[in-house]
């Protein structure tokens, strides 16, 4: 194991800084819809209409669209757009986590598959997500985690990579692309643990 610090962190959004369900969403555009909720929950969760979005085949508009047809949602896309979108709710033990990194001059960086909707709404909403280095999210880049070129796309933008990384996502499969490249990383489970991971990394070395 490489005994240096990473010279950065980088951190998912989804299920690591912000918890989401998009069962929230199905609740609302249930009211303007003329499926089951089961059926919505389908077209945006495991649909490929949303991993289109995502990966920015779709523009905000087409998805609309799409998820319209797919729904019977009859309401305009405004309103599609604050149900879609309303979801997130801050993990405060993780923002405290990046936020002292931060304090220590830790470089920090998010590397998340999104969509600019769900962008566009956390930007407002919470003011933590300022806080960061830089920002690479799918949609802007045409691909999508564990695919290799938003990866290059986040070492470009820190000017860091292999073990200078260190990498937290809950996803296993984004981890091992990740580790695949020779960084530090691991699958985010609890906040508990994510710290003592970043502390016997020498990041954070006394308590806060």
């Amino acid at each position: 194991m490489n005994n240096s610090r990473p010279a950065a962190v980088i951190f998912d959004l989804g299920k690591v800084l912000l918890d989401f369900d998009y069962e929230i969403a199905v609740r609302r555009i249930l009211d303007k819809s003329s499926v089951a909720p089961e059926s919505i929950l389908f077209q945006i969760q495991h649909s490929p209409i949303l991993r289109d979005y995502e990966s920015g085949a779709l523009t905000t508009h087409e998805f609309y669209k799409q998820i319209s047809r797919e729904t019977g949602f009859t309401g305009t896309e405004a309103e599609f757009s604050d149900m879609f979108s309303d979801i997130f709710s801050p993990i405060e033990s993780m923002i405290n986590i990046q936020a002292e990194l931060r304090r220590r001059g830790v470089p920090t960086y998010i590397l998340s598959n999104t969509n600019e909707l769900a962008i566009n709404h956390i930007l407002a909403r919470f003011p933590f997500m300022k806080n960061f280095n830089g920002y690479v999210y799918s949609y802007e880049h045409g691909s999508s985690k564990p695919e290799q070129k938003l990866y290059e796309v986040i070492e470009q933008t820190t000017g860091y990579s292999g073990p200078h990384l260190l990498y937290i996502d809950d996803n296993p499969d984004n981890v091992g692309a990740a580790l695949n490249r020779n960084w530090r990383a691991l699958v985010h489970r609890c906040p508990d643990e994510t710290e003592q991971f970043i502390r016997a990394h020498g990041l954070l070395v006394d308590k806060f």
